[in-house]
C-alpha cells in the first residue's frame, strides 16, 4: 500500500506527521512538495521516511512521496492560524519527553483530570466561540453518488448555523474524475461513472475553528439478488436508506448490477453500541491456576458463567504478553508471546473461545508506545549507539530512554523508525486474529499518523473491529479515522467529585454536554466508567451511598458501562487478588438489576437522547434527567446519604420505580435512595 492516508485539514503552524504506510524499513522513501499556496515557502527533508509538516500559508498543499510501489499524492487543507481549534494538541501525539501525573493513566501532563472540561478544546470569550461539529450522510440518486453535510455550531457560540461552511476533500488514494465534482454549499456530488471502485469523500464545518472531519465511503461491488454488505448497499436510483428515488422499496434485480456500498467509516460497530465491558485485571481475577493443568485462562474460563449472569457481553483484559513480571503487565518484553505465567497461545485462544460460545466479545489490551526496559531490543541498545537498535527507542541527552511521568521501567519507541513501525504493524496483525477490538493504551502517546493506518489496516478485514482509545483528558481529533469509542474521562472526574460532595450532582450532566462542547461529533460513542486498575476503587474514596449512585449513572447516561473487575463485589482494594468470599451481595444484585434495566429499554442505550428537565430536590446532591428513544424515561439520581425527594415541574411520571418496582410517590414528591428510573405518561 505505503500511500499515506487520507487528506489533512489542519490550520496554520499545526503539525502534521507524514509516514508511509506497510513500510519496508530497508527501502527509502523521499517527500517533496508538488504544489503549495503562493504565500508558502515550506519544504520537506527529501531524505527522511517519516516528517513532520507545518503549513506556513493558508490554502491547499499537494505533497508527493515517491515510496518503492510508485508516486503517491497527498492533499493537505490549511486554514488560516485563527481557525485552529483551541488547545488542539497538534503534533503532540506521539512526541516522548513529558512528565506528568499518574502513572498508567494516560492523563497528559499539564492537564487538570479534577474539572469537568479539562483539555476541552473550547473557545471561550469573544462571543462564545468554539469549535463546531459535522456529520456527513450519503445517497445514491440516479447516477449520482450525493453527500450532505449536517453541520452544527459550537454550543457557545453566536454563529447562525446557515452561515457555515463545508469543505470537501475526496481521498487521494481513490480513482476519480475530480473535473466532474460539484459541490454547493453543504452537499457534494460526483456522477457514478467517474469513480472506479471506490470513492471517501472526508469533509469538515468550519465556523470560528474547523470541526472533526467525517467521512463517506462508496464502494462499487456487483451485488447478486440485491444482497448486501458490510455497509448498506444500493444500487443506483436508490438513497441511503435502502429506498428508490420514487420512495418505493428498492426490488432486487435477479442479475448482477452495478451498484455501490455505503458506508459511514467512523461510526461505531453495532455490536459495540449497546454492550457491557468489564475489565478483567488478568493476575487478580481469580486465584490463578487449580493445579500443574490449569493455566490462569482455565480460571478466568470458570468466572465467565458468572459474568455472563451480570449481564456482562465484552470483556477488556489487561496486558497478557510476555512482561517484566510488574503484575499490570504493561511493560511488554515480548510483543509476539503470551506471558509464561498465564499461559500459552493456544489457553488464550480457548479462553477468547470460550468467551464467544457465550455471546461475549473480548478486547486485547494493546501496548504500542514503549516497551519494557526488560526487553532485549532495549537490553542491547541502552548506552549502546552501535546497537541495530539504538534507533528504535528515543534517547535523552543524558543518555537514558525518554519516557513519561518519570516511569522507570519503560522506554518510549522512535516512530520516525520505519524499523519500529513495521515491528509493532506485524504484533497488531498477529493479535488481531483473536480478538474482536483493541482497548489501545496511552492512545495520546502514540502518532495518529500510525493509529489511522492500524485503523484501515483491521477495518479492511473486519469493519466491526472496536478501536477503544484510553487517553487523559479525551480528545476529540481521536474520531478522525482513529477510534470508535474513547474512554470519557470528563464524566469519570465529575463523578468523583459529586460522589466526594465537592460538586452539585448536576455537574454530571455538564460533563455529558461537554462531549459537544470539545467538539466530538454525534456519532461518537463513549465508555463510561467510574474506577479501573489506575484509580482508586469509588467505594473508598466516595462511600457506599454514591457508589450505588454512580452504578445508576453508568447505565442511565448515554454510552456504554465498564465495570472494573470486583466492582460489583464492592472490593477495595485497587489490584488486590479479588475477595470473592467477601462478595457484597446486596451491591451485586444493584449492578444485576440495573444492566437488565439498561438492556431492557432502548431509551436507556446508544441512540436514546439526553434531555435536561425541570426538576427540584431538596439536595443539591440528586439530579434527574429524561432519555428517550420512541418511550420517554425520567432517571433520578441521589449521591447523597439521605433519601432525597424530587418534584418533576413539567413531567408527569409512573411513580413505579423500573430499578425497585416499588412506589416511590411521597405527598412531597418521588423519594429517591439512590437510582430510579420512571416511565413518563
Amino acid at each position: 500500500m505505503q500511500h499515506p492516508g487520507p487528506p489533512r485539514f489542519v490550520a496554520v503552524g499545526e503539525s502534521v506527521q507524514l509516514a508511509p504506510r506497510d513500510p519496508d524499513p530497508e527501502a527509502t522513501y523521499t517527500w517533496r512538495v508538488r504544489s503549495a499556496p503562493a504565500a508558502s515557502t515550506v519544504e520537506l527533508p527529501g531524505d527522511e521516511p517519516v516528517v513532520e509538516f507545518v503549513p506556513d500559508a493558508a490554502g491547499t498543499f499537494q505533497l508527493e512521496l515517491d515510496a518503492p510501489n510508485g508516486t503517491h499524492r497527498l492533499t493537505i487543507r490549511a486554514f488560516p492560524g485563527e481557525l485552529a481549534p483551541v488547545g488542539r494538541a497538534s503534533g503532540a501525539s506521539g512526541m516522548s519527553g513529558w512528565s506528568g501525573f499518574q502513572s498508567g493513566s494516560g492523563r497528559r501532563p499539564g492537564e487538570s483530570g479534577g474539572v469537568s472540561g479539562s483539555g476541552s478544546g473550547a473557545r471561550s470569550g469573544g462571543g462564545g466561540g468554539g469549535r463546531p461539529r459535522i456529520q456527513l450522510r450519503g445517497s445514491v440518486e440516479g447516477n449520482e453518488l450525493v453527500v450532505r453535510a449536517d453541520p452544527q455550531p459550537h454550543p457557545d457560540s453566536d454563529v447562525d448555523r446557515d452561515e457555515m461552511t463545508v469543505e470537501f476533500l475526496v481521498d487521494d488514494r481513490d480513482d476519480v474524475d475530480e473535473g466532474q465534482i460539484e459541490t454547493d454549499g453543504w452537499e457534494f456530488r460526483i456522477p457514478t461513472a467517474a469513480v472506479s471502485d471506490r470513492v471517501r469523500i472526508h469533509g469538515v464545518a468550519v465556523a470560528e475553528a474547523y470541526s472533526v472531519p467525517d467521512t463517506i465511503e462508496f464502494t462499487r461491488e456487483a451485488v447478486p439478488d440485491g444482497g448486501e454488505g458490510r455497509g448498506l448497499t444500493v444500487s443506483a436510483g436508490a438513497d441511503a436508506a435502502g429506498r428508490s428515488s420514487d420512495d418505493s422499496a428498492a426490488e432486487p434485480t435477479g442479475t448482477d448490477e452495478a451498484a455501490f456500498e455505503v458506508v459511514r467509516t467512523n461510526d461505531p460497530p453495532e455490536w459495540a453500541k449497546d454492550v457491557t465491558l468489564y475489565e478483567v485485571y488478568v493476575r487478580g481475577f481469580t486465584d490463578g491456576g487449580g493445579g500443574d493443568d490449569e493455566t490462569v485462562f482455565d480460571a478466568l474460563t470458570e468466572r465467565l458463567d458468572y459474568l455472563a449472569d451480570l449481564g456482562v457481553d465484552c470483556l477488556w483484559l489487561t496486558p497478557v504478553l510476555e512482561n517484566d513480571h510488574a503484575p499490570h503487565g504493561y511493560n511488554i518484553t515480548d510483543f509476539f508471546s503470551i506471558a509464561a505465567d498465564l499461559g500459552d497461545r493456544e489457553d488464550y485462544e480457548r479462553f477468547v473461545a470460550a468467551a464467544h460460545d457465550r455471546g461475549m466479545k473480548v478486547l486485547f489490551d494493546l501496548v504500542l508506545n514503549h516497551s519494557a526496559r526488560a526487553h532485549p531490543f532495549f537490553q542491547d541498545a541502552y548506552r549502546n549507539p552501535d546497537s541495530e537498535y539504538y534507533d528504535w527507542y528515543d534517547w535523552r541527552e543524558d543518555g537514558e530512554p525518554e519516557t513519561y511521568f518519570d516511569w522507570e521501567y519503560i522506554a518510549n519507541w522512535n516512530f520516525a523508525n520505519l524499523a519500529v513501525r513495521r515491528h509493532l504493524l506485524d504484533a497488531v496483525d498477529t493479535w488481531f486474529e483473536i480478538a474482536d477490538g483493541f482497548r489501545c493504551d496511552m492512545a495520546w502517546a502514540v502518532p495518529d499518523t500510525f493509529w489511522q493506518e492500524l485503523r484501515d489496516r483491521v477495518k479492511a478485514r473486519d469493519p466491526e473491529f472496536l478501536l477503544l482509545d484510553e487517553t487523559i483528558p479525551y480528545v476529540p481529533d481521536f474520531h478522525d479515522g482513529m477510534f470508535d469509542m474513547h474512554f470519557d474521562t470528563t464524566l469519570y472526574f465529575s463523578l468523583r467529585q459529586v460522589g466526594r460532595g465537592d460538586a452539585p450532582a448536576e455537574a454530571i450532566l455538564d460533563a455529558v454536554d461537554q462531549r459537544a462542547g470539545v467538539g466530538f461529533p454525534p456519532h461518537a460513542a463513549f465508555m463510561l466508567y467510574i474506577e479501573n486498575h489506575d484509580e482508586a476503587r469509588y467505594v473508598v474514596e466516595c462511600g457506599d451511598d454514591a457508589a450505588m449512585a454512580a452504578a445508576g449513572a453508568l447505565v442511565t447516561l448515554p454510552g456504554v458501562p465498564m465495570l472494573y473487575g470486583g466492582q460489583e463485589l464492592g472490593q477495595r482494594g485497587r489490584r488486590d487478588a479479588l475477595a470473592w468470599e467477601h462478595a457484597r451481595e446486596e451491591l451485586f444484585e444493584h449492578y444485576e438489576r440495573l444492566l437488565d434495566l439498561r438492556a431492557e429499554l432502548p431509551a436507556l442505550g446508544y441512540d436514546g437522547t439526553l434531555d435536561r428537565i425541570d426538576y427540584e430536590s431538596d439536595t443539591d446532591r440528586a439530579v434527574a434527567f429524561a432519555r428517550e428513544r420512541d418511550d420517554t424515561y425520567v432517571c433520578v439520581l441521589n449521591f447523597g446519604d439521605e433519601p432525597a425527594t424530587v418534584t418533576l415541574d413539567d413531567h408527569a411520571v409512573d411513580p413505579t420505580d423500573r430499578v425497585s418496582g416499588e412506589s416511590l410517590a411521597t405527598a412531597e414528591g418521588l423519594r429517591v435512595d439512590d437510582v430510579a428510573v420512571f416511565r413518563a405518561l
